[in-house]
């Protein structure tokens, strides 16, 4: 009986530790959803200090500055809606560094227990406090295209991470050591994603989604008139060329066609490797869900062309690209397993 009891311990602070974790991993997937209905609901100024919402902890104290400001601008930034929304994300990003402390106070204090490293765990703690000022610099750089997009892929990083952190809680599948050689393959699979995920960031965070309203053509032509230096100037402000001129539409159009094509050149790489890992044991299940996710981003993207950005179509367009990340990175770490993995007669088929 006293064997068993210290035992029962270390299952239950698993069990707890697994739980926190993936509490935490899908509070971040929220959040880059919700960031995402921030961003294209304008909502992003809606409170234009930071941390608070002129110098209050919510917009009920901040009300007459709010009313003040929708006033003398109706069509502006700033409306009571628009300062629940920013707030709640705020709030919601507080909670999910103080889940993040919970989970590596936990790593150090369980690490026998738990019997893992606790360096994982305590990685993600400078990512989100990274993520918290990134979200800072989005206002007080009056949503600088470079600074929303490195925010947006910041989280998507956090969610990596974080689903790698789960997928070392729970009890992998045995795969075939073979399948180890493909482990490589996804890794670039993972690259060309953050590349869209950073094509699509700026496509968002420069409100080019309907630079061209034809598909598969653009604005009539395969090579539309397009200026990609002045859409791929870094350092400039929202809206604007880095010579403070107004962003030209031919500038808009270079940032749609590139995230639009290179979608493809993702649909195609990560289909083809999906197809081929779905026929081993173990990596089935998130290999038909990246084939099925697949087509899924390319339906809401087309979509949001034709139906011209419905709100819930570019969230839900979003939170896809989390959770291709989210597969890509399942299939990272159980190939991983397999590159050590003994040959226990599981096999291809």
């Amino acid at each position: 009986m006293d064997t068993q009891r210290p035992e029962q311990g270390t299952s239950r602070i698993r069990a707890r530790y697994a739980r926190l974790v993936a509490i935490t991993m899908f509070l971040t997937f929220d959040l880059i959803m919700f960031g995402a209905f921030v961003r294209l609901t304008d909502s992003g100024l809606g409170c234009p200090d930071w941390p608070g919402c002129y110098g209050n902890a919510s917009p009920i104290g901040a009300r007459h500055d709010i009313h003040a400001a929708a006033t003398a601008m109706p069509e502006g930034p700033v409306t009571l809606s628009k300062a629940w929304i920013e707030m709640i994300h705020r709030y919601a990003g507080t909670l999910l560094g103080i889940l993040i402390i919970g989970i590596v106070f936990m790593a150090w204090r369980h690490r026998k227990a738990l019997a893992q490293s606790p360096w994982l765990a305590t990685v993600i703690l400078p990512a989100v406090c990274l993520q918290g000022a990134f979200g800072a610099w989005t206002v007080t750089h009056q949503l600088m295209p470079a600074v929303v997009t490195a925010h947006l892929l910041g989280g998507i990083s956090l969610l990596a991470l974080l689903t790698w952190l789960s997928a070392r809680q729970t009890v992998l599948p045995d795969i075939v050591p073979e399948a180890g050689r493909w482990r490589k393959y996804v890794a670039v699979g993972l690259v060309l994603l953050y590349t869209q995920l950073a094509l699509g960031g700026w496509v968002s965070t420069n409100y080019a989604a309907l630079a061209c309203m034809d598909f598969p053509t653009c604005h009539g032509q395969w090579l539309p008139d397009m200026d990609f230096h002045g859409g791929y100037s870094i350092v400039r402000g929202l809206g604007e060329l880095p010579s403070g001129e107004i962003i030209s539409q031919s500038a808009l159009t270079a940032i749609h066609w590139t995230h639009r094509n290179f979608a493809f050149v993702v649909l195609i790489y990560l289909g083809a490797l999906a197809f081929r890992l779905r026929r081993y044991e173990g990596l089935q299940g998130p290999s038909r869900a990246l084939l099925a996710m697949l087509v899924v981003q390319l339906l809401t993207g087309l979509t949001s062309i034709f139906l011209q950005w419905p709100i819930v179509i570019a969230v839900l367009h979003n939170g896809g690209a989390a959770v291709l990340t989210i597969l890509c990175v399942t299939l990272l770490v159980r190939l991983g397993r397999a590159r050590h993995a003994p040959d226990n007669g599981a096999r291809a088929y």
